[in-house]
């Protein structure tokens, strides 16, 4: 045994030392491809170092520098090693340590004097070297062996480094596959592959902790990214290393559900409510129905006589504080009167007022701008908004096309060598894309005419590196090949293979967008032509979770500058959009599919809209005009009646435009319906009264219609009053659509009422005197034929049918509780869905049903899958220069851990709860990275101190900061200011791709001479939203993220607020306090309408009561009928809730009043009366009036018109008339105010011996 070990021995002591410190290459030798040139073979021992080399290893591989510095490589070698870690340097040293791992790997591999333990050389090949005629040997592929725990350590180090620029993991640039498919070794493999453009030749790296054939795997010590590399670093922040963190944060739970048994909660209470009201109502009912019979002789005596519920018992017989007809109404006979006796005057004083007031209709403004209309002035979005146009530039304009290839099949890709076969969707077909390549070089053709000059794309496009680059950004697939037909058809291959072509390409860019060289055989650039990386999300649609190669759909978007208070450029700009639609609706392609928008599609289509929805509102006028004229059987009066009420809106809108407020496209479609209901209700009450009113012996006409309007005029008055307050006080609203509308509403329902007691009194007057001198109608010269007949009181057979039929069935004993069970079931139900009403207003709805636009809008949620950007902003004066305050904002080494960057990181970790989707490009990290000494990307010239490129090759570049432990560390003070316009200036190039140009120089404002920082901005993106509840709850959650940074920077110093912002934003933060809104103006509308009613009745403060509760019930039951519609609530519903408040006074108020005066006995012979006299007249002059018109709506093309004017119309004039007709004379019936004495013997003194005291006594 001892003779075969002594050989052994010998042998280890004669080879070991050697094996140890032996190299397996030293120097550079042959080109391998490029710039990139083999090394030497060499198996000899580490050679020592020059001198000119040391602040090299110091820099790269500082553990080598001991002793004499004997390495397996030279000052050259180095020089590569540096060039071709710039790109790792410049993503993963905001890691220390991660990156610490990756230069061991390195170092090891390239200089390290015990190489050939885990380096074994697999090829070479002779090389003559031109300058020595020296015979060389070329390394031309190696085995790497790596130990797999020092792998797996140096990739968890790495997994977590963010690249802030592209809102993705470093490692997804760095790895050749997405990041989630990233792992330690295929990372490793992907790094030493000489095919990803950087590795000069074949490394293969095998894995093992254990010797490997006489091999000692590389398994040096590593770092934790939570660990410090040195006393000068700190760990990895947060946002680089998941450990640092802790766990990951956890949304809240969503609210539980209310319930009860099971169900709905709001449904369990209101019918347990419901089922209590009608025990205790019925309960009620039968035992006074016993108490009856027991106590009175007759069983037909009514229930409800003023023995029984006795609200005002005590006040019979006293005087209310005013005669019968209410609060001052002691002039409208001595008016009436007057104006019969002088039309000339009155009617020549109309007309010079109406032609006065509607003179402003000459300085009209009407607006369009969705802006204005939706979000107000004083509004925290809009304000946001202001500030963001006027620091960074208004929000760019966007003209998107989204294509499909509905006639292409799916084709599958096989990788060369090998690879599992990868499918790609219909529209990556290489012929479908040269196809969409030439639509959109032609649409980067298209020119426009604007004041006789041409407008191309290139006059107003998105021009990032511009003038050094004047691409227009446009984000399309076809970027990934420079929209190049040659780069899409590059290939590489021979005569039986295809090595690499645009399938290869594809898959690298959607992985690496911002890569210049990608890594198969191709090297084409993925960057844009325009500079900046083109990220797949926004230019791919219809894929399923990362496979980008599935998509369905290409998305291809051209922004286009917007320019704030600069009208020239932007209608430049509308006019090349016009062009842009135009040739877009005209293109055909039978393989194609296009779904496009521009960003004026929307006010265009809405202007469209309206007028193409004119004659539709023509014909619903007609029909109602038509029928007021049938209905009044008086042509003339009619007329007249129709042109004060037009003339009413053409002077409230006059007086407001003298005043500078513009309109809307609510108030031109609202108003001219609203004021016609109300003004033709009067109308009606007035003729209607008139016609059955007997003219006294010995009175003259002005007297019978002084009389006539004594009697009406308060009730007149009172719905006019109470409306004309109700709109008033609804101006206070903050939101525009609905300020606007009430103020115009209000003042056209006051001129209506002012213009009936004085014009249309004196036309009707006029109009009478025709008929009795039987002048026709319209031809009033001609006098027709004798007939012996005079002008005679008549009725009507709607109102023969209200007083002998309707009102006697409805007010019956049995009749009656069953109509309040009715309608107390419905408003039950109304209540229970009242908080289920959706909220928002689906985009789509506001175009018309032919709208390009809407497939748009259907596209858009179908196969996009990126929402819009938001951007964080942090106002001007926050400090960038001091450590605390870069702390505050960033989010790599040293930042703290509730930085601004990185709580917007922790939120895009919760996407499904904050909707926040990406983590944040930073450019304030990026900085600090393109700034550390280690990277060429800051350099200067050594003599004029001005910005070197990386990419520039001379001498007198050096870097901007010493390579010390002081220049490693970041700049403060003057050194951030100095280097900072560098940067942003700065093209992203091979040698450094932190450049900013393209990226972050609009997302800082430099202030004059460079001497601070204003305002800045970190954008992301939110998630796919396509309801408005996405999208109220995106802005919702982004202003809580944005609140809660600011409350953090406050606590730290720096009371500077952040706040995000959204293109959207604007428009849908009404939604955020659309309660607050509803419940404020609804209550102050009923607020002024109880006011006003106790006011002109005379103080009669049960009245008031009864008449707002019924009005309540309408706009609670208009929420039911909204839940049941799918009428979501919005500024247009809300305008058409404030509406139909005013509208139920013409319901309500007439009868309430004409109950409030009846001198008859009790309650049910009151109700009875009221519903007699006044029913028919807001039945024929209001419900039938409107419904005629309504049901034209339905036709309308526009789908605002159909949902939210048919249905809601519809709505309101049914449910106005069933409470105004059916349920209120019921109500009245049983808890209506007692009889005045005083009222009743001034009412039958009044009428006692005419025709209407055999009215009063039907």
């Amino acid at each position: 045994a001892l003779f075969w070990e002594l050989p052994r021995c010998v042998e280890l002591v004669l080879f070991c030392p050697v094996f140890l410190q032996s190299c397996v290459w030293y120097g550079e030798c042959g080109i391998a491809s490029g710039d990139k040139r083999y090394n030497c073979r060499y198996s000899g021992p580490p050679k020592p170092l020059p001198k000119d080399g040391y602040d090299l290893v110091q820099e790269l591989c500082p553990g080598f520098f001991f002793d004499n510095v004997s390495l397996c490589c030279d000052v050259q070698q180095l020089r590569t090693l540096k060039d071709n870690l710039q790109l790792p340097l410049q993503f993963l040293s905001r890691c220390p340590s991660c990156f610490y791992n990756l230069m061991n790997l390195f170092c090891e591999l390239t200089c390290s004097p015990h190489q050939s333990q885990f380096l074994n050389v697999t090829e070479t090949e002779d090389y003559v070297d031109p300058m020595t005629n020296q015979t060389k040997t070329n390394v031309k592929e190696l085995q790497y062996y790596v130990g797999q725990s020092f792998a797996n350590a140096m990739y968890n180090a790495c997994r977590d480094v963010e690249a802030p620029s592209s809102n993705d993991k470093a490692l997804g640039l760095l790895c050749g596959r997405d990041a989630d498919a990233c792992n330690a070794t295929n990372w490793i493999e992907y790094m030493f592959d000489k095919n990803n453009g950087q590795a000069p030749f074949t490394i293969t790296p095998i894995f093992s902790d254990l010797p490997v054939q006489g091999m000692e795997p590389m398994n040096n010590a590593t770092k934790g990214c939570n660990e410090s590399v040195d006393e000068v670093t700190g760990p990895c922040s947060c946002q680089d290393c998941s450990i640092v963190c802790g766990p990951k944060p956890q949304p809240p739970a969503p609210p539980i559900p209310w319930r009860i048994f099971g169900l709905d909660a709001m449904y369990v209470i209101m019918w347990i409510t419901y089922m209590a009201f009608l025990f205790v109502f019925f309960g009620a009912f039968f035992a006074l129905w016993c108490y009856r019979k027991r106590y009175f002789v007759s069983e037909y005596t009514p229930i409800d006589s003023n023995i029984a519920f006795s609200i005002n018992a005590s006040d019979k017989g006293r005087h209310i504080c005013t005669e019968n007809k209410g609060f001052g109404f002691c002039w409208p006979e001595r008016w009436g009167s007057f104006c019969v006796r002088n039309p000339g005057y009155i009617i020549f004083f109309s007309l010079v007022f109406i032609a006065a007031c509607s003179s402003g209709l000459a300085f009209v403004r009407v607006t369009t701008n969705p802006v204005d209309l939706w979000s107000s002035a004083s509004s925290q979005a809009r304000q946001d908004k202001e500030y963001f146009d006027t620091h960074f530039g208004p929000f760019f304009r966007t003209e998107q096309l989204i294509i499909r290839a509905p006639n292409t099949s799916k084709h599958i890709y096989q990788p060369y060598p090998a690879g599992a076969d990868v499918p790609f969707g219909p529209p990556l077909d290489k012929e479908i894309l040269h196809q969409v390549l030439d639509l959109q070089t032609a649409l980067e053709s298209i020119t426009a005419n604007y004041n006789n000059e041409t407008v191309t794309l290139q006059d107003i496009c998105l021009a990032p590196l511009s003038p050094y680059n004047k691409n227009c950004t446009i984000l399309s697939v076809l970027n990934y090949f420079q929209n190049s037909h040659s780069a899409l058809d590059h290939q590489v291959g021979d005569d039986f293979f295809v090595y690499a072509d645009y399938h290869t390409h594809f898959l690298y860019c959607t992985r690496a967008p911002a890569s210049l060289n990608d890594t198969s055989l191709l090297h084409d650039p993925c960057l844009g032509t325009f500079g900046g990386p083109v990220f797949p999300w926004l230019v791919l649609g219809g894929y399923d979770d990362q496979n980008y190669n599935n998509a369905t759909a290409l998305v291809i978007t051209f922004p286009v500058n917007n320019y704030y208070n600069d009208t020239e450029k932007l209608q430049r700009a509308q006019a090349w959009e016009k062009e842009f639609i135009n040739f877009v609706k005209n293109y055909k392609n039978p393989n194609l599919t296009i779904s496009f928008t521009a960003e004026r599609s929307i006010e265009d289509e809405l202007n469209r809209e309206s007028n193409g929805d004119i004659f539709t509102v023509v014909i619903s006028y007609a029909i109602m005009f038509l029928y007021i004229s049938l209905a009044l059987g008086h042509i003339k009066s009619c007329i007249t009646g129709i042109v004060i009420v037009l003339s009413s809106v053409a002077c409230s809108l006059g007086i407001f435009s003298y005043m500078g407020t513009p309109l809307t496209l609510i108030v031109i479609e609202v108003i001219p319906f609203l004021v016609l209901a109300v003004g033709v209700d009067n109308i009606f009450i007035l003729v209607q009264t008139y016609q059955r009113d007997e003219r006294l012996q010995g009175e003259t006409l002005d007297q019978q219609l002084g009389r006539v309007l004594g009697e009406v005029a308060p009730s007149m008055f009172l719905s006019s009053f109470c409306e004309t307050s109700a709109f008033f006080f609804g101006a206070l609203s903050v939101m525009p659509a609905v300020h606007t509308f009430s103020l115009f509403a209000g003042l056209a329902v006051f001129i209506d009422f002012l213009l009936q007691i004085t014009c249309f009194v004196s036309l009707l007057g006029l109009d009478i005197q025709r008929q009795e001198k039987n002048r026709l109608d319209i031809l009033c010269c001609v006098k027709g034929a004798e007939d012996g007949s005079s002008v005679q009181a008549s009725e009507s057979c709607l109102f023969r049918f209200f007083k002998n039929s309707y009102s006697p069935l409805l007010l019956k004993d049995w009749m009656r509780p069953i109509v309040i069970a009715v309608f107390v079931g419905v408003l039950s139900f109304s209540i229970a869905v009242l908080n289920k009403v959706e909220i928002g207003l689906d985009q789509s709805l506001s175009m018309p049903d032919d709208s390009y636009v809407i497939d748009y809008f259907k596209s858009l949620g179908q196969y996009l899958h990126a929402g819009p950007p938001v951007y964080f902003v942090l106002e001007e004066g926050h400090n960038y220069t001091s450590l605390q305050g870069q702390n505050m904002v960033c989010g790599g080494m040293g930042c703290d851990n509730d930085s601004l960057v990185q709580q917007i990181f922790n939120a895009a970790q919760l996407e499904n709860y904050t909707r926040i989707g990406f983590a944040p490009s930073s450019w304030i990290d990026d900085y600090f990275d393109w700034v550390k000494p280690q990277s060429t990307c800051c350099r200067v010239y050594n003599i004029t101190d001005q910005f070197c490129n990386a990419s520039v090759v001379d001498p007198s570049c050096v870097r901007c900061r010493p390579l010390t432990p002081e220049g490693k560390q970041r700049p403060q003070g003057g050194d951030f200011m100095k280097f900072l316009p560098m940067f942003l200036s700065d093209n992203p190039n091979p040698k450094c791709g932190k450049g900013h140009a393209s990226i972050s120089d609009s997302a800082v404002n430099i202030l004059g001479n460079n001497t601070g920082i204003g305002a800045t901005y970190f954008m992301t993106y939110h998630t796919v939203l396509q309801t408005s509840a996405d999208f109220i709850d995106a802005m919702k959650k982004a202003r809580l993220v944005a609140s809660n940074i600011t409350e953090t920077m406050s606590t730290k110093g720096s009371n500077y607020r952040v706040f995000p912002y959204s293109v959207f934003y604007v428009f849908y933060e009404q939604y955020l306090t659309i309660i607050d809104d509803t419940i404020f103006n609804l209550g102050v509308s009923l607020g002024s309408i109880f006011l006003v009613t106790v006011i002109v009745l005379g103080c009669e403060l049960w009245s008031a009561v009864i008449m707002c509760v019924t009005i309540a019930m309408i706009l609670v039951n208009m929420f039911g009928v909204m839940w049941l519609w799918g009428i979501s609530l919005n500024a247009v519903s809300l305008v058409n809730l404030v509406m139909s408040c005013g509208i139920s006074v013409e319901f309500c108020s007439h009868i309430t009043r004409a109950f409030t005066v009846s001198a008859k006995g009790s309650r049910v012979d009151r109700a009875e009366e009221a519903l007699a006299l006044m029913g028919s007249s807001v039945f024929s002059g209001i419900t039938l009036t409107k419904f005629g018109g309504i049901v034209v709506l339905a036709f309308a093309k526009s789908q605002i018109f159909q949902i939210f004017y048919f249905r809601m119309y519809l709505a309101m004039v049914l449910l106005g008339a069933t409470h105004g007709l059916i349920f209120l004379p019921v109500l009245l019936s049983y808890i209506g105010p007692s009889v005045n004495k005083a009222k009743s013997r001034t009412t039958q003194d009044r009428y006692k011996g005419t025709e209407r005291e055999r009215l009063l006594n039907f």
